[in-house]
């Protein structure tokens, strides 16, 4: 296995936080080249679906699992200047601030209680988030809290996770309590375009009520 693919897969057998932040911290310097050769598409492609939602404009965002911090300098191009990030690596959150890309970079666990109060973000993004070894579908019910009514869920679960992590069930809990309602998913695609084609994930929109 190569050193990239070795990286990867450490961060998908990660079984707790600090597992997972360690996998991170220990890829921190080499993901972006790695998973540039991999064809890592999805913190530049989830931007379409924060367009075609999201007013122009509207602020702030949180990016929730922002990594190195790829998307924000592709979403503040397209009219979105105040993005906020939140990782639980901190190695990861160092090179986001490089980017000078987010107006605030937060160290948190998806999964626990989130510093912010209630309707905070005008919406959440998420990519690479909800999938083998990472957050749980428990993490939406403080994503959704923090977004103000009106607002939008957008994030891609991979689909082996989408059934048996409980993300299905989330989402009807969440429907069936008058906290969002469906508004866009996506067929399932790659994650990445070059590499590991059985990597597939989906995308789904709620607006937050």
């Amino acid at each position: 296995m190569s050193e990239d693919g070795e990286a990867l897969a450490r961060v998908y057998a990660a079984r707790t936080d600090g597992e997972l932040a360690d996998a991170y911290a220990a890829w921190a310097n080499g993901y972006d080249t790695e998973t540039a050769a991999l064809g890592y598409c999805l913190p530049f492609v989830i931007a379409a679906w924060v367009a075609r939602h999201v007013p122009k404009g509207a602020r702030p965002l949180l990016d929730a699992g922002c990594g190195t911090g790829l998307s924000g300098p592709y979403l503040a191009a397209l009219g979105y200047p105040a993005i906020e990030g939140l990782d639980l690596s901190d190695e990861m959150l160092a090179l986001a601030r490089a980017r000078s890309g987010y107006a605030a970079l937060t160290r948190a666990a998806l999964g626990g209680p989130l510093p912010w109060g209630d309707g905070h973000f005008a919406a959440f993004f998420s990519t690479g988030v909800f999938t083998a070894g990472h957050a749980p579908a428990a993490s939406l019910d403080e994503l959704v809290r923090i977004t103000r009514p009106g607002g939008f869920a957008i994030f891609t679960v991979r689909d082996m996770v989408l059934a048996k992590g409980g993300f299905l069930e989330k989402f009807a809990e969440l429907e069936a309590a008058g906290r969002w309602r469906p508004v866009e998913e996506s067929p399932p695609f790659r994650a990445f375009a070059v590499a590991e084609p059985e990597v597939l994930v989906k995308a789904f929109v709620f607006a937050i009520r």
